[in-house]
């Protein structure tokens, strides 16, 4: 079993100072009828396993090994796991104690959890919103700034997805934000096309496409509000401006 870097303490016996060593693991742990079962685990793949995401049990645990102290290296016996989860298979028991029990991270991954969570939301809101006033983008900065201004707290467990819309109402009184789609007609030149209808389904949701008698691509593009002007870039470049786009309709 490989664990984390370990890290010294101090104790005191009699009148001597002893050095002892404090491993850093993560732990799932469950107290079931007033005992502790604990796993080691692989932080991340926990997560996305008890968030119900398609994860092998195995691909979660550091040791496939039931304890009643992982620190300690206090191992749960086949009498009390049967005892306590109807089992002794140690992959069920795991299963039961992610599921129902909670995970115990250490400082430093909480703190790269929150970080990894507070990019992505905030890419999220600059992708999916604009600022009603200008029907432009926030840039990240602006967003980052203000989440900070609003005490923002990211939860680490949760999905990003799901934090969207409690931290969006927590920033509104700062800076107006409006998530909005909208519907785009592109008509790519027949030069262009084959090659460039690849950044369209890159950009937004396709509803509708027809190659024209000129050899000319149409086609009907719902994308995020923010992405607009990221698709108008990209789709511009790749045909050196000769494309037409209309804005057909905002939701």
């Amino acid at each position: 079993m490989q664990l984390e870097p370990r890290k010294s303490e101090f104790m005191v016996k009699g009148n001597q100072l002893y050095e002892k060593e404090k491993i850093h693991i993560n732990v799932a742990r469950l107290r079931v009828g007033g005992e502790k079962f604990e796993v080691v685990i692989h932080p991340d793949t926990a997560i996305e396993f008890k968030n119900g995401g398609p994860v092998d049990i195995r691909d979660v645990l550091v040791s496939e090994k039931i304890f009643t102290d992982a620190h300690k290296g206090m191992h749960a016996s086949e009498k009390e796991m049967k005892a306590r989860f109807d089992t002794s298979d140690a992959l069920e028991v795991a299963k039961i104690i992610l599921a129902k029990g909670e995970i115990q991270l250490t400082a430093e991954h909480r703190e790269k959890l929150r970080e990894e969570k507070r990019k992505r939301i905030i890419n999220i809101i600059h992708r999916n919103s604009i600022d009603p006033r200008t029907n432009l983008p926030h840039p990240p900065l602006r967003i980052e700034n203000a989440m900070e201004e609003a005490k923002v707290r990211i939860n680490e467990f949760k999905k990003a997805e799901d934090q969207i819309q409690e931290i969006v109402k927590a920033l509104m009184p700062i800076m107006p934000i409006r998530f909005e789609t909208r519907e785009l007609e592109v008509i790519i030149p027949p030069e262009y096309a084959a090659k460039n209808y690849s950044i369209a389904k890159n950009y937004g949701r396709v509803l509708r496409e027809a190659w024209n008698n000129d050899g000319s691509l149409s086609i009907n593009l719902e994308l995020p509000a923010g992405m607009q002007q990221d698709f108008y870039d990209a789709i511009n470049k790749a045909t050196h401006g000769n494309v037409q786009i209309k804005v057909l309709r905002s939701k």
